[in-house]
């Protein structure tokens, strides 16, 4: 539920009485005549005593605000504490990996990596594997009708005449 706050607006004056102009000249007693202004009567000190007295529901007001400025300031200081924190934590993690970063031993990488391009160069190529497929294939070609024609000594004969 929203709180109605009250408002800054000074209370309206109470009505000075009206007092009738004296009558002009040539004029005996008559009554005032209505297109003529009423004159005020009263004095200007009373009235800048009244608006120098603080009033209190003003004073509640101006209180409210302030707190609330308060509240505010606090928590913008609390914001400013967390950023000021995570800050600090962004530098140090930032100074923890250049640290590192300065400390890698880039020679021994530079070793591995060669050794690694080493056994790269040495693995067969294309050339090579057909060449193995070709020359197996003609071995087990041979060997295979070598078994059929003389047999395996032991196990079975020739099957081929």
């Amino acid at each position: 539920m929203a709180k109605i706050e009250p408002t800054v607006t000074p209370p309206a004056p109470a009505e000075a009485p009206a007092v009738t102009p004296p009558p002009a000249f040539g004029q005996t007693g008559a009554a005032p005549t209505p297109a003529a202004p009423a004159l005020v009567v009263g004095s200007a000190a009373p009235a800048a005593a009244e608006s120098a007295k603080p009033d209190p529901r003003q004073l509640d007001q101006l209180s409210r605000i302030e707190e609330k400025a308060a509240r505010i300031e606090e928590k913008f200081a609390r914001y400013e504490a967390v950023l000021t924190r995570a800050e600090a934590s962004l530098e140090r993690s930032a100074h923890k990996v250049d640290a590192a970063a300065g400390t890698m031993d880039f020679a021994s990488i530079r070793g591995e990596i060669a050794t690694l391009r080493g056994r790269i160069d040495a693995t067969p190529r294309t050339g090579t594997l057909f060449m193995t497929a070709i020359v197996t294939a003609v071995l087990t070609v041979l060997l295979t009708i070598l078994v059929l024609k003389f047999g395996v000594p032991g196990l079975f004969g020739g099957l081929l005449p």
